[in-house]
């Protein structure tokens, strides 16, 4: 009778034997080169290649990766207490597809990897979890802080905690001090020493950079080198590296050590709470970079659950072989690796007994496609004594070369619901066609006969937001802001209501766009179409020219906009280009000449210039980034990018949606200061704004970070300086974003002892939220119910105290003493409840939930750009563009690509046929081409891996073939190649070759080469 072997068990069976295989396989790869430098001496020169080169050498045609940056993306958020049930959530479709498979990972195994091993290791890798209780406990003493945590997608090796409150994250380095935490875990940290604490990377003073700094560019923290890339062995972990350099290597025996060793900050920490401590101490050392360790996972992300990836097919038929030769037949013991998508995650063991009966099957019949076949995993297990988690398969998508798969994939990494709406959600909405009740227009104001019009994307069918402007006495303009009123459709706790907010927020990829909210509402009877009547949610905002708000008025109303405008009707306007029967006009509806519409155009747009200017005077901050947009044939498919530039016209309604959001801000804050949903945006990450300051220092730039205003204005005159070079100033806009932190919903109840904490850095206010895209925010409509609320509260209170003002909770003017009177606080209380004003706590819970649920929107758009820019090089197969050297080093360099707004990297180290002469004192690298084959041990990638090559004569047949058919008047944008040898420095401009990589036969990826021309091929 067969034993039966726990979980624990066969997890630490399983990593023993890859760790095993993986070292017997260098020992063997290393003993054949031994023998093959020696046959090569001996046969004057052979050409024979080792094992690995000779699989290479069979695929010619096949490109591995020649970049392990991905594309930016937001980190995942903690696991939230609204989430999905066991059978929501099988509907459900999710994340981002990152960076492929180490390209020095080889794609043979040993046998004895899959080998039975009959004594279960009795060596711990990692440290056991503290318990719940412990944690609490050393919570409440300040010994341990709770953080969220959060991987670096370029060396998987270090980790980052970020501390609520703390100004700089805690670096988390090797996998022993990561402990078994995944991206998106909530964690329990432990600081190292502060003996122990590296100097921070920004204050960095010397002239020329060490080697593997000028090899870290300030988004990044590789303090290990770049042959780290792959996987991390395990017995680099016996000893956490905390910092750069073996120096600051020590064991983590050491860490009973007091955590401010002999130095005391007794008289400045004072009697204050764990974080204020350690934020005293970050300032009494701000040169000092925290590190510690994980001790515990408080709660576990969701993230566990969807892991994607492909299954490492070939190792396994590479094993099943051997085994035939052997007579061995398979166990149910044996184990297959699934490699991750997202270079985050570590790779998975999935047993055999475990997998599903047609993976296992195809698996038996040793069928190869399986490998092209994109999977999604669960992680069930990882014990103290396994390097590697054990996982399950939970789904099946299809062939990874594929885009349908591929965004399946995606929205099920991200818990995308998309599936139908629930028959009961449909059953509260209205049937079209839908005519606004005459009670309902009786209770509102009626603006049907005002000027209103709709500014969106030319392909928008939810349009939440229209504008319309006044001319008053003494040069007065009244500006209203009207927004879809959302809040009348969707009442609270309903089957729509709890469907809306599941889903939290409408997930837009191009396309496609997977809705919040019953497309018979977001995209009908809601949406503010023009020559229908619909109701709204209106702010009249009275203001002088220069933008100062003198009064204003909030009110539900009913209105009827006159047309529908795109973003380019409205920069013609604003361009004087307004030839209605030139520029295809939409209709226009109503007792209105589009004389009308034109005036209250330019009127806005003058405005808006002005409410702009003033807001940066008062300090607000501005980053902006050119980003491709993509065509798309009949079949939905990307053939080719351009590039759209931001116009006035965005501005113009940028400007009013941010001002009606600070007013609603406003109300609600003040009407509800316990239950408010409001949204903030802390400082930049310390320790990268001490980065981007040093690189600016660095490079003779003058960046003063002391406030958003003056971190604006400072960039603002370097950008003048650089004005005739556009992509600098796109490189800088990329660096100066990096250190800003992710703006989120908060519940001002929680925060009632930290007023301060309530402001938004970017926008430099005090008060924002969300309230101008209630169809596709559910934050939104929870803002809409708080306002409606504010607004009826007033209404009984003035009519119980007869008072003949207009407002006093809602206007300009502010009574506090009638919010905080019994009448106030009672009429505040009758209409919370009516309109559904919810408590801290329920506030909380959906502020935490649509913070999650936000990020994984926008990861989800991340990650469509990624697969959408792949699709379009694997069309075109090699894309020869520029791109500007962001950094450089003796072994690889960061280069910016401007026409598609990424960064790539190009390693050159170790290249056959490649000469890399790094020049430190200048910081200067000079490649040059080898003719001889370089000797000496080790393996080396070939030149195709990092440089693209064309002969001179194909260059010149292929320009000649252009210019014979290229009309004369068109001009392309030509791009040379450069020569051998090519010289390097920061900030050169470099032609580079983009491919994709990865597909069916491992996870997408955008290469980038070195885009050169030699006769010697």
């Amino acid at each position: 009778m067969k034993s039966v072997v726990s979980a624990e068990q066969q997890s630490a069976k399983a990593g023993e034997r890859i760790e095993n295989g993986d070292k017997d396989k260098k020992k063997k790869r290393r003993g054949s080169r031994r023998s093959k430098n020696a046959s090569e001496s001996s046969d004057g020169g052979s050409k024979a290649k080792d094992c690995t080169r000779s699989d290479l050498n069979n695929n010619p045609n096949e490109l591995t990766r020649a970049s392990n940056v991905a594309f930016n993306s937001m980190p995942y958020s903690s696991a939230s207490p609204l989430v999905p049930s066991a059978e929501v959530s099988k509907q459900l479709l999710s994340k981002s597809c990152p960076d492929p498979r180490d390209c020095e990972q080889s794609s043979r195994m040993d046998a004895d990897l899959f080998q039975q091993v009959e004594c279960v290791s009795q060596r711990n890798i990692f440290s056991s979890h503290w318990s719940l209780d412990a944690v609490n406990e050393a919570l409440e003493k300040g010994e341990v802080y709770k953080a969220l945590f959060r991987v670096n997608a370029h060396n998987r090796s270090e980790a980052y905690c970020k501390i609520d409150g703390v100004p700089t994250d805690i670096l988390i380095n090797g996998n022993a001090g990561q402990n078994r935490a995944v991206e998106g875990d909530i964690v329990a940290v432990k600081l190292d020493p502060l003996s122990l604490w590296p100097k921070m990377k920004g204050f960095v003073t010397e002239n020329v950079a060490k080697p593997e700094e000028t090899n870290s560019p300030p988004e990044n923290d590789e303090r290990a080198s770049h042959l780290e890339r792959g996987e991390i062995d395990a017995q680099q972990n016996k000893c956490s590296v905390i910092g750069q350099g073996a120096e600051n290597c020590v064991s983590r025996n050491s860490m009973s050590m007091p955590l401010l060793d002999s130095c005391s900050l007794g008289e400045q920490t004072g009697n204050g709470t764990a974080v204020e401590k350690l934020c005293v101490i970050l300032s009494s050392f701000p040169n000092k970079r925290p590190t510690g360790q994980v001790v515990a996972v408080v709660e576990k992300s969701l993230v566990r659950d969807s892991i994607v990836g492909l299954l490492d097919v070939k190792r396994w038929i590479h094993y099943k072989e051997a085994n035939a030769r052997t007579s061995k037949s398979l166990s149910d013991d044996d184990y297959i690796q699934l490699m991750p998508a997202d270079p985050r995650f570590t790779k998975l063991i999935v047993p055999f007994h475990a997998l599903p009966g047609g993976i296992r099957a195809r698996l038996e019949s040793m069928d190869p496609t399986l490998e092209a076949e994109l999977v999604a995993a669960q992680i069930v297990d990882w014990s103290e004594g396994s390097q590697f988690p054990l996982a399950q398969i939970t789904h099946m998508f299809g062939r990874g070369s594929e885009l349908e798969p591929q965004i399946n994939a995606i929205l099920y990494q991200n818990s995308v619901c998309d599936s139908e709406f629930s028959h009961d959600s449909l059953a509260s909405l209205p049937r079209a066609p839908w005519e606004v009740p005459e009670e309902e227009v009786q209770r509102r104001k009626d603006l049907r006969d005002l000027c209103v019009f709709t500014i969106d994307p030319s392909t928008a069918t939810d349009l939440d937001d229209a504008l319309s402007v006044q001319s008053l006495p003494g040069g007065f303009l009244r500006v209203g802001v009207h927004i879809a009123d959302v809040s009348y459709f969707v009442l609270p706790d309903t089957a729509l209501d709890t469907e809306a907010q599941f889903r939290s927020t409408s997930v837009y990829m191009l396309r496609r766009k997977i809705p919040m909210l019953p497309p018979s509402l977001s995209d009908n009877v809601g949406s503010l179409y023009p020559g229908v009547d619909r109701l709204a949610f209106s702010i009249f905002l009275d203001l002088n020219r220069e933008g100062v708000v003198t009064d204003r008025w909030i009110g539900r109303t009913v209105i009827k906009s006159c047309c529908k405008l795109s973003y380019d009707h409205a920069q013609d306007i604003i361009d004087e280009k307004h030839d209605v029967a030139a520029n295809s006009w939409p209709t226009l509806h109503g007792p209105f000449e589009w004389s009308d519409v034109v005036r209250s155009i330019k009127q806005l747009s003058e405005i808006s210039t002005n409410l702009r200017q003033k807001r940066f005077r008062n300090g607000a901050l501005q980053l902006e980034n050119s980003k491709p947009s993509f065509l798309f044939d009949e079949h939905g498919v990307p053939y080719d990018f351009v590039l759209y530039p931001t116009k006035a016209s965005n501005h113009l309604v940028e400007e009013f949606m941010l001002l009606a959001n600070m007013t609603a801000a406003e109300v609600i804050s003040r009407a509800y200061p316990d239950s408010a949903l409001l949204r903030r945006h802390p400082e930049p990450n310390l320790r990268k704004l001490k980065e981007f300051e040093g690189f600016c220092a660095k490079h003779g730039m003058e960046l003063d970070s002391s406030s958003s205003g003056r971190f604006h204005e400072s960039l603002e005159k370097i950008t003048e300086t650089l004005k005739d070079d556009a992509v600098f100033v796109d490189i800088l806009n990329n660096y100066a974003m990096k250190p800003m932190q992710s703006a989120s919903y908060f519940c001002t109840g929680n925060l009632e002892d930290c007023v301060a904490e309530w402001g938004h850095y970017a926008l430099a206010v005090p008060l924002y939220t969300h309230f101008t895209s209630p169809l596709r925010r559910y934050p939104d409509i929870v803002v809409h119910r708080a306002v409606a609320a504010a607004l009826e509260a007033e209404e009984c209170f003035l009519k119980q105290k007869q008072i003949s003002v207009r407002s006093c909770f809602t206007g300009v003017h502010f009574d506090k003493d009638a919010v905080e009177s019994m009448e106030g606080k009672e009429a505040l209380s009758v209409a919370g409840l009516k309109h559904g004003v919810s408590s801290t706590e329920r506030v909380s819970e959906i502020a935490a939930y649509c913070n999650e649920r936000k990020l994984a929107s926008r990861r989800v758009k991340d990650a469509c750009d990624k697969l959408y820019t792949w699709c379009v090089l694997k069309r075109k197969k090699v894309f020869p563009c520029e791109a500007r050297v962001m950094n450089l080093g003796p072994m690889f360099m960061t280069i910016y690509i401007s026409k598609l707004g990424i960064e790539r990297r190009i390693y050159y180290d170790r290249i056959e046929g490649l000469c890399a002469d790094w020049l430190e004192a200048t910081s200067t690298l000079i490649l040059d081409k080898l003719e001889f084959k370089r000797g000496g041990r080790g393996y080396l990638k070939p030149l195709k891996e990092v440089a693209y090559l064309v002969s001179p004569s194909d260059t010149c047949a292929a320009k000649c073939s252009a210019m014979s058919v290229t009309d004369s008047t068109e001009r392309r944008e030509e791009v040379v190649p450069a020569v051998f040898p090519l010289t390097v420095q920061v900030f050169s401009t470099i032609p580079v070759a983009l491919h994709a990589v990865g597909g069916d036969d491992g996870p997408l990826d955008i290469g980038a080469r070195l885009y050169m021309t030699s006769y010697y091929r």
